[in-house]
């Protein structure tokens, strides 16, 4: 819970060089340790976030990547737990099973309980966040989502049929399953699985129903009966009384007056007429008045809680396939979540516009579906991605390919992706956004300066005379300001100069920043003239405090509105 509070030092920092289209694109790949990811992400994407999927690593009694510092020692643990004796040695009898330790759960749920909680923060009122997990933690995984997010606001439990061929490790179950949690942030109408389809008529009559009158205009209802005029009289079956209540006439197969009909029906006038208007079809096939309908088109129905073929998603073993294909190469990632997985869930929300985040992206799955959804239904979905620069083990595939950590087999994944969807859908090519930024975690771009005299020395004096730390770009700085005044990192940038000196323009005037090192006042003139919502220079661009004081009556003239600043 504290470290859920605990404010970051640290910033994200452009890669240009792994960036596919870094100018126009609006998708976001982050390296770096998603807990301080999370933090930097929270004044930019506060209440931003339509979705939320996790695959985060499961709990198998290993170490994992995710080495969170926890408050506790094991003595210490072991000591309140009073599992220690008079000599502070672990009581006889317990066993050195890694499951039975007292923190095998704790650690766990430790990494994964602060990445929730800003995960939250991050979602819109009507973002959802759906979270794969198997039988080692889901109970506990649970307990910590009710907390976080509210027991009312569980969605509900799927149940994934991960596997054909399920291993027999147990003897007690094949495990051919896992569970994906889903939990809203506020309110959600529904969700939307696949669509439906009828291969036969529907019957409008309910024998729960209380009786009423639908009235269906004429050349509407189509029939089989034969042609002729029918009085009006109690017609239905054993089970349903229907009663024509004015006569009614056929002529080739349509009635062409109107049908008036009293019944136990499903739909009432009103409902009826909106149906009409759909293009939904009404027939009366049989002398007992039955009518029936068929839609023109009918509503995607609720997702059940299996996903399996019947709801089109596949199995790990065809998302294996998938992926070596695209390499070329087998093994560089193993079980990976198959994309109609991922598409499956992404479209829950029946929205094209979504922005999607996975900060446990791994394979970067997540992306691939993004654009192959995009590419299927022309929607303008954007993600963001973060993983770790986890190294690739020794002697595996990855690095016989020469990858040396999982972040770059990830981008290659996007790339070739990106490659076989446009040779796929030609159509797409211009249209679609098959690139994304690319950034990478790292410490701030300024120098701790608050320091007390007593710590300088002749040798480190003169290294403070720039609070900017060096081999920093201006473009570094750019983004740690907009991080800072809560800017997305997917707003475009243009570059551009004026009187020689390089200035930078966001998200057209939202943003103007100058980092040259010797600031004309003529420089600082046309920029203010341009009225930019905010501006902000660098400290040392100024010779004095007058140059400072100087720049703020520039604005003050030009452009009072404008928010500058100084770093």
């Amino acid at each position: 819970m504290a470290e859920a509070g605990k404010p970051t030092t640290k910033t994200l920092r452009p890669d240009l060089e792994e960036s596919v289209d870094f100018e126009k694109s609006e998708n976001v790949f982050i390296t770096g340790d998603n807990l301080e990811v999370l933090k930097i992400l929270q004044e930019s994407y506060l209440d931003k976030i339509d979705m939320i999927y996790i695959d985060p690593p499961y709990n198998t009694g290993k170490d994992f990547v995710y080495s969170d510092k926890f408050q506790k020692s094991e003595e210490e643990l072991l000591e309140d737990m009073d599992l220690l004796d008079d000599q502070g040695q672990k009581k006889i009898g317990l066993t050195k099973n890694e499951k039975s330790s007292a923190r095998y759960h704790s650690d766990w749920l430790n990494m994964m309980y602060p990445r929730l909680v800003l995960a939250r923060n991050l979602l819109k009122e009507s973002g959802i966040i759906f979270i794969s997990i198997d039988d080692n933690e889901q109970a506990n995984l649970k307990s910590i989502c009710d907390e976080i997010f509210g027991e009312e606001n569980f969605c509900g439990q799927y149940v994934w049929k991960r596997t054909d061929t399920p291993a027999n490790l147990s003897k007690t179950v094949r495990q051919s399953t896992e569970f994906i949690f889903s939990y809203k942030k506020g309110y959600i109408d529904r969700f939307y699985g696949v669509q439906k389809y009828s291969s036969s008529n529907n019957g409008l009559m309910n024998q729960s129903n209380s009786v009423h009158k639908l009235e269906f205009p004429e050349n509407i209802v189509d029939t089989n009966l034969p042609d002729g005029i029918y009085e009006a009289g109690r017609y239905g079956t054993e089970s349903y009384d229907i009663n024509l209540l004015e006569k009614t006439e056929v002529r080739n197969k349509v009635f062409i007056k109107p049908v008036i009909l009293e019944g136990k029906f499903k739909w009432g006038q009103e409902y009826l007429n909106a149906e009409l208007k759909k293009g939904t079809k009404i027939s009366i096939k049989t002398k007992a008045f039955s009518p029936s309908y068929e839609k023109e088109e009918y509503d995607r129905e609720v997702p059940p809680s299996l996903i399996d073929r019947s709801v089109g998603v596949t199995v790990n073993e065809i998302a294996q396939k998938y992926l070596d294909s695209l390499f070329d190469r087998s093994g560089l990632f193993t079980n990976p979540k198959p994309v109609d997985l991922i598409e499956y869930l992404v479209e829950f929300q029946n929205n094209k516009n979504l922005l999607i985040l996975d900060f446990f992206a791994g394979s970067a799955t997540t992306a691939d579906a993004v654009m192959q959804l995009n590419a299927e239904d022309g929607g303008n979905r954007k993600y963001i991605l973060c993983t770790l620069d986890e190294e690739v083990a020794e002697k595996s595939a990855a690095k016989e390919a020469g990858y040396q950590t999982i972040d770059q087999i990830s981008r290659e994944r996007i790339r070739r992706a990106a490659q076989e969807i446009q040779e796929e859908h030609p159509e797409t090519i211009g249209k679609q956004d098959y690139g994304f930024r690319a950034y990478r975690l790292d410490s701030s771009n300024f120098k701790d300066v608050g320091q007390k005299p007593g710590v300088f020395t002749q040798k480190n004096l003169f290294d403070s005379v720039s609070n900017i730390k060096e081999a920093r770009s201006g473009f570094d700085l750019l983004f740690q300001i907009m991080l800072t005044w809560g800017m997305e990192l997917s707003l475009p940038v243009v570059q551009s100069e004026i009187d020689g000196i390089r200035v930078f323009d966001v998200a057209e005037g939202s943003l103007f920043a100058c980092f040259a090192d010797d600031m004309t006042e003529s420089v600082i003139r046309k920029i203010a003239k341009e009225r930019p919502l905010r501006a902000v220079f660098k400290d040392e661009s100024f010779a004095n405090s007058a140059g400072k004081i100087n720049l703020m009556q520039i604005f003050k003239e030009e452009s009072p509105e404008t928010k500058v600043k100084v770093v």
